[in-house]
């Protein structure tokens, strides 16, 4: 699995901050969302394509913070 972007909400610490990751594996894109950092939880989706994969990334960047790429 090979990361290609991941964003931040400009928060830090536990209880603030937010991650949201798109992964590709083979044909399939994944979209990992973390809440506390490293040490907190995550949620992860599967989609068949990188089109609906980024729909649910747009749909995850909507929530507050100031939310910047990282790379």
């Amino acid at each position: 699995m090979e990361r290609r972007t991941h964003w931040w909400n400009g928060s830090w610490g536990r209880l603030g901050r937010r991650d949201v990751y798109l992964y590709q594996d083979g044909g399939q894109w994944r979209v990992e969302a973390r809440r506390g950092g490293a040490e907190g939880g995550s949620t992860w989706s599967e989609h068949p394509d990188r089109d609906t994969a980024t729909d649910r990334v747009r749909d995850l960047l909507t929530g507050p913070g100031r939310w910047r790429e990282l790379g």
